[in-house]
């Protein structure tokens, strides 16, 4: 983490226990994505109430870093819990939704992890809980929060780019060849992990790599494109695509994603391409992905940690950048920042940088890639009515 971050982390858990104020904080999920948000809620000064996750293995790592919470297998029964003041969602995707309804219902102020829907129309009756119970709701995508990518805003808004009809993206590493059969540790509640998804029999490697099947994710089309995709609608000033089309094929057996895909997303003014490829190479944070902006006057390619703008020079055999940053390693701290806007939303009671609307834009496109992928045909959207067609 950049010690400017760690700095100013350390402030506000300062200011947070002298004026009393302390936000009180209990997490549904557990599991490592879960631990992770705990270890940088307790940093920025959140005090760990309450845990509540159905595999016990994930709660004795959980109570590791928060020793003082109390349990709950049960998550509606921790958000009867008065003193808590705001809920982490850290589930399978098939959760999100309903928990950050009956959070927000609860009068809890929610960090919810992307993507933020499973399915349309949930994303939608969240986004009417939200506003209807005037809560906070900050989205995972912590890109919004990095300050190169707030920089990059101000490239797209500079007009050096000129008019962009066409954005390329890719994000590229790999995955192993099968899914594995990972042992249970320790008791888990399978049919209440399993919540409104189909019954069926346990099964371990649904559990361990839930995300690959339909039930409970949309595999990394959805979840890794959910980042890529908010970028390029923050980038670009959309909202809800006119159409996606999707195709990829599944070499990970054992999975029901593909983890080498396409999605086209069409919106008015321009085309974005996502391509998935994690069936290639291993790749560093610094390079692992990328968004090209195809200007007319000049291109902009923003990775994960480093942008560069290319002018038009017809002349150039190798084009120059006539603007770039660099922020290696530094990644990681954007969840830190995004965690503290978090904070100050909560006590200010203004939008987030990710909010609900913003979440739910990018999951339509990725619910609709994957209702492409399911039926190989072009899928449109009605944002009349909020459905596919």
């Amino acid at each position: 983490m950049q010690r400017k971050t760690f700095l100013k982390l350390l402030a506000v858990a300062s200011v947070a226990s002298a004026a009393n104020d302390r936000i009180r904080a209990g997490i549904i999920g557990s599991g490592s994505r879960g631990q992770y948000l705990m270890e940088q809620f307790k940093t920025a000064g959140a005090e760990w109430a309450a845990v509540c996750d159905v595999y016990e293995p994930n709660v004795r790592d959980a109570l590791k870093i928060a020793p003082a919470a109390r349990v709950y297998d049960d998550y509606r029964r921790m958000l009867e819990n008065k003193s808590i003041d705001v809920v982490v969602i850290a589930t399978p995707d098939h959760w999100h939704c309903q928990m950050a309804i009956d959070a927000v219902e609860a009068g809890k102020d929610v960090y919810l992890e992307k993507p933020l829907a499973h399915h349309i129309d949930e994303g939608f009756r969240l986004v009417d809980a939200v506003r209807r119970t005037k809560r906070v709701l900050q989205v995972g995508t912590q890109r919004r929060s990095f300050d190169m990518f707030v920089e990059a805003k101000r490239v797209m808004e500079s007009g050096v780019l000129g008019e962009v009809r066409l954005v390329n993206a890719w994000w590229m590493n790999a995955t192993p060849k099968v899914l594995s059969s990972p042992t249970l540790e320790g008791k888990l509640d399978w049919q209440r992990w399993l919540g409104p998804a189909p019954r069926r029999e346990l099964d371990a490697r649904r559990f361990f790599h839930w995300q690959w099947f339909s039930d409970y994710g949309g595999g990394y089309l959805a979840s890794q494109a959910a980042h890529i995709v908010d970028a390029i609608n923050w980038m670009m000033n959309t909202t809800y695509p006119l159409a996606v089309t999707a195709s990829g094929r599944i070499d990970q057996q054992g999975a029901e994603w593909p983890e080498t895909a396409s999605m086209c997303i069409e919106h008015a003014d321009y085309m974005a391409v996502f391509t998935l490829g994690y069936k290639a190479m291993e790749y560093s944070f610094f390079s692992d992905q990328m968004k090209q902006f195809h200007g007319s006057k000049a291109r902009f390619d923003l990775g994960r940690e480093s942008f560069a703008v290319y002018p038009a020079n017809r002349d150039e055999m190798v084009l120059k950048p006539s603007q770039e940053m660099s922020r290696p390693h530094r990644f990681n701290a954007s969840t830190a920042v995004h965690i503290l806007n978090f904070f100050d939303c909560v006590r200010t009671r203004q939008d987030p940088h990710a909010t609900v609307e913003q979440g739910q834009a990018a999951s339509v496109a990725t619910c609709m890639a994957l209702e492409s992928y399911r039926q190989g045909r072009r899928i449109r959207f009605d944002a009349a009515t909020r459905r596919m067609i």
